[in-house]
């Protein structure tokens, strides 16, 4: 029966994302029960894709990445794919009604990083929204589902918190995306001279786009709530010991927030959930 081929590709898209982010796992295992294998598959799909463009260097990239377009393509339109986190992702695509166009948005960022870019402000807004906006809007309307109104009303909050991850990102892997995959995704910035002035210019514009996206979190569905919430935690923290450091750190070490942390920044984001101090 497909069904146990469904469930088999839910298993892999779950093990996708605790393979590899423990910040996104612990969020997910927040979210009520029913989101939790959406979101799995919108993760390990992201993944994938991701893992082509950063990872596989001794292959051909482009190739491979647009084989992956395709086959996905062919895997919403047939219900179906040989590809367990395809499979996965369909699925979710299908029954939450989720516009090919935001999927399309995400393909072009992926072709872009196979690429040497000279971000300018504008490409750089393209890169954001495909790579992380529109993934943002995925996870929205899993967690909206029906309310076609509620999901409108959200929509800007949720992309700024996906732009403020990926951003939060970049900060974070600015040494290797520059020295190891030689990319510079900061517009207007030159990484043999990034400046005290450059990163905090960079850190108010995710500062803004926090607070923004605070107001949407505090208006998901409580199922969503707080697991979202404590994402976004977990990623405020991070941000918080980055903009502590001299750019000269940044650019020479990748900041992480132990497991340890983690947990305790859980326990913490539970807490104030339950006391409706968000």
């Amino acid at each position: 029966m497909k069904q146990k081929f469904d469930q088999l590709s839910a298993k892999c898209s779950k093990v996708t994302t605790r393979h590899y982010s423990t910040s996104f796992s612990l969020g997910i295992r927040f979210l009520g029960r029913e989101l939790r294998e959406p979101v799995y598959a919108i993760y390990g799909f992201v993944r994938l894709a991701d893992e082509i463009v950063d990872s596989f260097h001794d292959h051909d990239k482009a190739a491979l990445l647009a084989e992956f377009k395709a086959d996905c393509f062919k895997a919403i339109e047939l219900g179906i794919s040989l590809n367990p986190v395809l499979n996965a992702f369909q699925h979710a695509v299908i029954r939450y009604n989720i516009d090919h166009d935001l999927i399309h948005l995400f393909f072009n960022s992926m072709e872009m990083d196979l690429k040497i870019q000279d971000y300018t402000r504008e490409k750089y807004d393209e890169y954001v929204l495909g790579s992380a906006q529109v993934v943002g809007l995925m996870c929205l309307r899993v967690f909206t589902h029906t309310d076609a109104q509620l999901y409108e009303q959200l929509k800007q909050p949720a992309m700024k918190l996906g732009s403020a991850f990926q951003k939060v990102n970049f900060l974070r892997d600015i040494n290797a995306d520059y020295h190891e995959l030689n990319r510079s995704y900061f517009p207007g910035v030159d990484m043999d001279t990034f400046t005290d002035a450059d990163k905090k210019l960079i850190e108010e514009e995710i500062s803004l786009e926090f607070r923004e996206a605070l107001t949407g979190v505090k208006q998901l569905p409580l199922t969503a709530r707080r697991g979202v919430y404590l994402a976004y935690v977990y990623y405020k923290k991070l941000f918080q010991k980055l903009t502590c450091l001299q750019p000269d750190r940044v650019m020479t070490e990748r900041i992480r927030i132990s497991n340890g942390h983690k947990l305790w920044l859980m326990c913490g984001s539970f807490v104030r959930f339950q006391m409706g101090l968000l």
